[in-house]
This record gives structure tokens, C-alpha cells and sequence, in this order.
């Protein structure tokens, strides 16, 4: 099988320079004074997300007869966002298959930017793309399983390292795997010292399970969708299994009521909004410093397309008390 390198991250990051945020890493003085933490906001992202790297970089290296065929994708709002934006950038249709539990403002936006929506139970998702590829004649941009993916993700490693040298942990939320994969690939290839640490919900925890056992655990579907963390609900291919196997040096899981708090955080300390699947790197933080390496921590913020009566929620349950 072969694997993802610096070069292919480095080559990416050449071909989507012009389509992508160079997001910047945020020092947050808020944050524990012993444990100094910067967060990389993804969601500042023209999409929303970090999936705009990955899918772009996909796209970009088709050629262009195969591309013109358009694209298909499945996903639950992020990867789809990202390959239907990607797609109206080079001028091709984009059939993009989507959860029918998908928060109405990721479906909203993906058909903002031009793409076909189809809507169906979560377990048929890829079998529903795979139709549409066979009856439309067009190309798969899966969310986590390709290569081309992964370097494209990877690319916001380059720009960790670059923008702190110094770093010595890493916090990056796990589901398909392919933004971990790719992150760690480039930041062990660059500062092969650097701890770089999954974060996933306990709801969703298959890569705990299968690192732990030295092979993929299979979660059903209907375990794996009980998580807030929409965007979470994935599992490893053998391809970002056998990534994660390689840059990964632990996993550490989060609860709900976690993953709520640090997205009221974000808001409020960072300024920052992030969605549920976006927060989890610093629910890590906040609420299990205990089982994380020491050290200057920089955590991804992966993603904000937060339906906006959630966000209101959160804000609500972990307002301050008023002082009188």
C-alpha cells in the first residue's frame, strides 16, 4: 500500500495555494499557563472546513477530460461542502450524496455552491454514490480514502510546523482519518518528536478501539451516529488505518457533554465558532490535560458549520452566571 509523504503534501500544498486559507494558529491566553495552548482554525475556511484542502487538491490533479465528467461525493455536510465549492471553481457539475440526518445548514450551503443534492438514510450513503458514478459517468472524491486527499489535508501540518517549530503536541479529531493522517504524516516527517494525538468522541471511538488491537474495529453505524459530533461518525479505510497506525502516538476520547463545553469556549475565549466535530481537540484539552504529553499544544479546530440553533444552545447551557 503505498503512502502518503512530504513531497505529495508539499506538491499539494503548490497546486491548492490559491483556493485554500493559509489559516493562522491563534495563541489562546486563556488557556492553562503551564500548558500553553494555539488553535488552528479550519473554520475560517471559505467553506467552513478543512475538507476544502483535501477535495481541491482531488480535483486539481484530474485531468481534464476526466474532470468534465463531474465529480460525486458522499458525506454529511463538510466533504461535501468542499467538493461542491472545488467543482464550481474548475467549472464541473458536482452530485454530491448526503445523510438524510445532515444539519439543514450544511445541505443549505452545498447547494449554494451549484451542486446536486441527494438525500438518503445514513447507511446508504456510499452504495448511493456508487450508483450515481455508474448511471452519471462521473468521478468519486471520497472523503478520506485517497491519497490525493490525505496530502491535501496534510498541507495544514506544513503550516503548524512552519508557524510553530516549537510545538511538542498536536490534537487532531479523528473519524474517516484522512486530516489525521495527513497532519501527521507532514509534522513526523518534519519534527519527528512531536506528539500527535487523535481526539474522537467516546460515542465514536473505533480508532481507539483498533490501534488497541493492531487492526480496524468495525462500530455499526447506528453506534457510531449517537455523537453530537456529526462530522465524526466515520470510520478508518485500510488506507488512513495503516496513516494512523504509522503518525499516531495515542487517542484520546471525549463525552458530549465535553465536546458542548468546548464549543461554548471556543466561542466565548476564542471568539471562534466551531461545530461540534470542530471542538473536540480542545474538549481534549480542557477536560483530559491528564492523559496528554506535556508541553506547547497546538489543537485543530476542524470545522464550523454549526446549525445555528445548536450554537445558540450551547451559549445558553454554559452562559456565566450573572453576578449582582
Amino acid at each position: 500500500m503505498d503512502l502518503v509523504t512530504l513531497n505529495d503534501i508539499r506538491d499539494a500544498a503548490e497546486r491548492i495555494r490559491d483556493a485554500v486559507v493559509r489559516t493562522p494558529l491563534l495563541p489562546c491566553p486563556w488557556a492553562d499557563p503551564g500548558r500553553p495552548l494555539w488553535a488552528k482554525p479550519e473554520s475560517l475556511q471559505p467553506i467552513g472546513a478543512f475538507k476544502l484542502r483535501g477535495a481541491h487538491n482531488a480535483i486539481a490533479r484530474l485531468d481534464e477530460r476526466t474532470r468534465r465528467r463531474g465529480v460525486v461525493a458522499y458525506s454529511s455536510g463538510n466533504h461535501a461542502q468542499a467538493v461542491a465549492y472545488s467543482a464550481r471553481h474548475f467549472g464541473v457539475p458536482a452530485h454530491i450524496v448526503m445523510p438524510d440526518v445532515t444539519p439543514q445548514v450544511k445541505i443549505d450551503r452545498t447547494r449554494e455552491c451549484g451542486a446536486e443534492v441527494v438525500l438518503v438514510p445514513i447507511a446508504e450513503r456510499e452504495s448511493a454514490a456508487d450508483e450515481l458514478v455508474a448511471d452519471r459517468g462521473a468521478v468519486l472524491v471520497p472523503p478520506f480514502d485517497h491519497q490525493d486527499v490525505i496530502a491535501g489535508q496534510g498541507t495544514a501540518g506544513l503550516e503548524i510546523i512552519a508557524d510553530l517549530p516549537d510545538v511538542d503536541v498536536v490534537l487532531i479529531p479523528v473519524s474517516g482519518g484522512g486530516l489525521a493522517s495527513g497532519i501527521g504524516t507532514a509534522i513526523k516527517a518534519l519534527s519527528p518528536d512531536v506528539q500527535v494525538i487523535g481526539v474522537e468522541p467516546e460515542l465514536a471511538a473505533d480508532t481507539r478501539d483498533g490501534l488497541a488491537a493492531g487492526a480496524r474495529v468495525d462500530w455499526p453505524v447506528e453506534r457510531r451516529s449517537r455523537t453530537i459530533a456529526d462530522g465524526l461518525r466515520s470510520q478508518p479505510s485500510e488506507l488512513t488505518f495503516a496513516h494512523l497506525s504509522r503518525v499516531l502516538d495515542g487517542v484520546v476520547t471525549v463525552g458530549e457533554r465535553e465536546i458542548r463545553s468546548a464549543m461554548a469556549a471556543l466561542a466565548s475565549r476564542a471568539r471562534l465558532v466551531a461545530e461540534p466535530s470542530g471542538a473536540v481537540a480542545l474538549a481534549a484539552y480542557l477536560d483530559h490535560a491528564g492523559e496528554l504529553p506535556a508541553g506547547r499544544t497546538a489543537a485543530v479546530i476542524s470545522g464550523g458549520n454549526v446549525d445555528p440553533t445548536l450554537m445558540v444552545e450551547m451559549l445558553t447551557e454554559h452562559a456565566a452566571p450573572a453576578r449582582g
